[in-house]
């Protein structure tokens, strides 16, 4: 496998196969409401999109980074959605990186949206799919959502997941761990510098293959549709 890990802003092309990665928070995020027992999670481009979907379908939950905000019923964090039941229902997602990055690759034939939580699943999703279904050239891009696509954790769970996908046994995550551990990202969760956070965010945002899904996203009716897919039971 040829691995790429490009920032959003580097995408110079749309790739064969992209798997785009939100440590802390939104894939883990992500992973804990299918977890819940959502359905499906819809990306959206904007706070203005969410409220207007939200608004159109009032069943659905919406949910955005930082504090609480009317028209939203949820706040971008694990630790809070975790006591959700969120069982058959759609949700909403805007945040300031995740999302933006799996909008920016939307054209990609395969596009998978990651983080520690759902990391195995989406290295197998990879070797089993992601070079070997004539989908792609072989290659992968790995979307580095954070700052500038610098953000630590995202490039530690990316070239963790990497890894993964020629090596599926023996990696250790302990160093990758670390490396999104000491992140700027969790200094601020921990410290309490962003807002709508929980005090277990960061250790949820750790737990590495704690859901045994990965997450696709791809086009429906216009609207970036992530679902859970799991590589275990697919033939």
């Amino acid at each position: 496998m040829d691995a790429r890990f490009l920032g959003i802003d580097d995408l110079a092309e749309v790739p064969s196969v992209a798997v785009v990665i939100d440590v802390m928070r939104a894939y883990t995020v992500a992973a804990w409401a299918f977890g819940r027992g959502a359905e499906k999670i819809v990306l959206a481009g904007s706070l203005d999109d969410a409220l207007a979907l939200k608004e159109r379908h009032p069943d659905w939950v919406a949910l955005k980074d930082g504090p609480p905000a009317p028209g939203f019923d949820a706040v971008n964090s694990p630790g809070l959605l975790r006591s959700l039941d969120l069982t058959g229902r759609t949700v909403v997602q805007k945040t300031t990186a995740g999302t933006v990055g799996a909008l920016a690759v939307k054209d990609a034939p395969l596009v998978l949206c990651a983080s520690f939580a759902v990391a195995e699943a989406t290295a197998r999703l990879l070797r089993t799919r992601g070079s070997g279904d004539g989908s792609g050239d072989g290659s992968v891009t790995f979307v580095v959502t954070g700052e500038d696509g610098q953000a630590e954790e995202d490039l530690a769970c990316a070239q963790y997941i990497a890894r993964r996908v020629t090596e599926d046994t023996g990696t250790d995550a302990t160093d990758y761990l670390r490396r999104a551990a000491e992140s700027r990202a969790a200094t601020e969760l921990t410290e309490g510098i962003r807002e709508g956070v929980h005090p277990d965010d960061v250790a949820l945002c750790l737990e590495v293959d704690r859901f045994p899904f990965a997450m696709v996203a791809a086009l429906e009716d216009s609207l970036m549709v992530l679902r859970p897919y799991s590589p275990y039971t697919a033939a």
